[in-house]
């Protein structure tokens, strides 16, 4: 409902208008009434309006007088309408040129107070609309900065940047927060994940309220089987509310899983003390989480606590360890059944407990991702960690297990296999033809690796080393050049068009195009238009 202020020295008039049509029809509500412009004055003061409708000529303070002070002191943005006479016409040019935006002669009539309500209306719907568009290009491009800034590749422009529009403080944290993926069904449909992370995503924004919101980044580590928000944590966030650094995330991550009815992971990175320290928390954040699929799992894991269990002196299983990571490299299964089976046979001898068995789990990824990048030094380490945390695992069998790490030495041994070998089979040309072809649908590298029958991982850095870029920004890339092209030959509605190329969610539709266009879709629209004109 838009807000009206009615003011008018005849108390008839006042109760004359307030009356003389359905409001709520129209989408309005008269929330207050004044004798002048004084008591208006004093009203919007502690009030907001959307739309002030006042007589020209009042006692006390004008029509006149009251839209002056309220245009030179910003009291108010509300649309204005003047109420006059005929022998007040000239006072009426007056008040337009003050940025009035229409005046009605009294005797007021339904018809002629009805369209200016109706006009209000759109030009308020046109103008939220404005502001929704420029304040998603704000936060796109603020995001884009950070997100320069946790990649590592950076300059002053971007630092500068993030500095004038983010509040920060001395100590901070990049902290990945997700739904965990283990508590999805398989078949779930990627729509429908997409959905859950955006719902994540405005509580996120809701609990750490309209400054702190900035601080929330979706979707950054851009994965194709990653449905994260990024947040950048400062101490002060903590601090006011007088809580600890564990008890505000705490809180926080209680409060998450409690409103998005799912488990919610958060993996904390280390401290950084300034900017440039931000790359290596973010870098940590992701080292952390690629242990998940291995580990008893916890709301919050932080980097520190990790490390902690790396250096207090306990068992490490390093000759069965070395042996399995040797299996691995060689492709051999039979090595692979007896070096799992050695390794938990010594585990459960010692009555090694969960942590112990996350830091002999620990030095065995360190050791698989270190030989895929003898293999290929182009391998991206942190995608092969993401791999590692949320595809090469059985959903059916529980963290940890021994069947479990089987099942997923024998997939990164083929994996290793192919990137020795450089097994691609023309693979990415028929890719290519297919993503030209069913782009609009719902392509996953999942899927497609099983169809041509390349392992995910493999197939995820090919595309890189093709295409210079993830499968995923590739396909989304595609989406909106296509969305592009629809909105300069069509007259579609910007909702459509997403839906046609892919997109069922539209905010993420705009963001994504922003992203790669660098403007608003209707932005875009109307510019191209205007170039050709």
């Amino acid at each position: 409902m838009l807000r009206v202020l009615l003011v008018d020295d005849e108390p008839f008039i006042v109760q004359g208008l307030s009356v003389l049509i359905d409001w709520e029809a129209e989408g309005y509500e008269v929330v207050g009434m004044a004798a002048n412009g004084e008591e208006a004055l004093e009203f919007l003061k502690v009030n907001q309006v959307e739309l002030i409708i006042a007589d020209i000529k009042m006692p006390v303070m004008s029509g006149i007088e009251l839209l002056e002070i309220i245009k030179k002191d910003r009291i108010s943005d509300a649309y204005f309408v003047i109420l006059s006479g005929y022998s007040d016409f000239n006072y009426a040019q007056q008040a337009i040129r003050f940025e009035c935006m229409d005046y009605i002669l009294k005797p007021v009539q339904q018809e002629e107070l009805t369209r200016i309500l109706r006009k209000v209306s759109g030009m308020y719907q046109t103008k939220e609309r404005a502001l929704k568009e420029s304040r998603q290009m704000e936060k796109a491009y603020l995001s884009r900065n950070v997100i320069s800034l946790l990649s590592g590749k950076y300059d002053q422009i971007n630092i500068d940047y993030v500095k004038a529009h983010m509040r920060l403080s001395e100590k901070m944290r990049y902290i990945d927060i997700e739904i965990d993926a283990l508590s999805l069904p398989e078949e779930m449909e990627e729509e429908k994940k997409r959905a859950m992370q955006r719902q994540l995503y405005q509580k996120c924004m809701e609990y750490l309220g309209k400054e702190d919101s900035l601080h929330c980044i979706f979707d950054v580590a851009n994965h194709e089987y990653g449905y994260d928000i990024g947040f950048l944590y400062c101490s002060y966030m903590a601090e006011e509310r007088g809580l600890t650094e564990q008890q505000f995330l705490d809180a926080f991550s209680d409060t998450l899983t409690r409103e998005t009815e799912a488990p919610v992971l958060m993996f904390v990175g280390s401290l950084a003390k300034d900017m440039d320290e931000l790359s290596e928390s973010y870098r940590t954040a992701a080292i952390v989480k690629s242990f998940q699929a291995f580990s008893s799992i916890r709301n919050i894991t932080y980097y520190e606590a990790e490390i902690r269990k790396n250096h207090d002196g306990t068992i490490l299983c390093k000759q069965n360890l070395d042996a399995l990571v040797t299996a691995v490299e060689q492709n051999n299964q039979a090595d692979i059944n007896q070096s799992v089976r050695q390794l938990y046979e010594v585990m459960n001898r010692l009555g090694m407990d969960a942590q112990l068995i996350d830091l002999n789990i620990s030095y065995l990824l360190f050791q698989l991702i270190h030989l895929a990048a003898e293999e290929d030094d182009h391998v991206n380490q942190e995608e092969i960690m993401h791999y590692i945390s949320t595809n090469a695992f059985d959903r059916g069998t529980m963290r940890g297990s021994e069947r479990h790490l089987r099942r997923f030495a024998y997939e990164y041994a083929e994996y290793l296999v192919q990137l020795r070998k450089n097994v691609s089979r023309g693979v990415l040309g028929d890719i290519e033809k297919e993503i030209k072809e069913h782009y609009m649908e719902n392509m996953t590298l999942k899927e497609l690796s099983k169809k041509y029958y390349v392992n995910s991982a493999y197939l995820g850095q090919l595309f890189r080393k093709q295409y210079g870029q993830s499968f995923k920004d590739y396909l989304n890339n595609y989406r909106i050049e296509q969305a592009a092209a629809l909105l300069l030959r069509t007259d579609k509605k910007i909702y459509e068009i997403a839906e046609e190329v892919g997109y069922h969610d539209l905010d993420y539709f705009i963001n994504r195009f922003i992203s790669v266009k660098g403007c608003t879709p209707a932005k875009f629209r109307k510019q191209s238009r205007e170039q050709k004109n």
